[in-house]
């Protein structure tokens, strides 16, 4: 059943831009999904991948996961990614696993709102994506620890938990319906406090 956890918003408190985070582990159809959408909307798009350094990949690659400091770099630069389309005025549209709580709070410290779309199935299904499913470096030996990693979305996250049996183009018109809705309650977390305990160092990164 497809669920939205979004909470009570707030009248009045609206970001001009929306960003779409579309979550889940490996398998989960994240690609198809977001590719949709970006080309409805005509919204900016990246992948999580193209974020990644070689190191990560060739860890993944290897068959070999990932722990979380070799995901705070990647995170970071999708945050800034992020600042940087709506900088530009625009919302957006990308991918990430986004596992952890923390993960998406450092997510959630870009600039307008972001908003998550949990993309979640069997574990059954999800491995027979992964398994018929050529030219990505992530093999399927992974997704048992991606599932054992995954928090999934909580009540006060800003967000939408959809089932990947329905059509692809019945989960964009979903996602587009539920992302209409004011902004939520929930606070938005000082970058330093985001999950990363190296965070407060950003401004010498940027």
């Amino acid at each position: 059943m497809d669920t939205d956890v979004t909470p009570t918003p707030r009248p009045g408190d609206l970001d001009p831009q929306v960003h779409l985070v579309i979550m889940g582990v490996a398998g989960s159809g994240k690609t198809t999904v977001a590719t949709l959408l970006a080309e409805r909307t005509h919204r900016p798009y990246a992948e999580a991948d193209e974020f990644h350094p070689q190191a990560n990949i060739a860890k993944m690659s290897a068959g070999t996961p990932l722990t979380d400091e070799d995901r705070w770099p990647w995170l970071r630069a999708m945050r800034d990614w992020l600042d940087q389309q709506a900088a530009e005025g625009d919302s957006a549209v990308v991918t990430c696993s986004a596992l952890k709580r923390t993960y998406r709070d450092l997510l959630r410290t870009a600039h307008g709102r972001v908003r998550f779309v949990h993309l979640t199935g069997s574990p059954e299904l999800l491995e027979e994506r992964m398994t018929h499913r050529s030219g990505h470096f992530m093999p399927a030996s992974l997704l048992p620890s991606q599932l054992a990693t995954l928090e999934p979305l909580a009540d006060d996250e800003d967000g939408i938990t959809l089932d990947v049996g329905t059509p692809p183009e019945e989960l964009v018109e979903q996602i587009l319906a539920s992302s209409a809705q004011p902004h939520p309650t929930i606070p938005r977390s000082p970058r330093h406090l985001a999950g990363d305990p190296r965070t407060d160092t950003d401004t010498e990164e940027r």
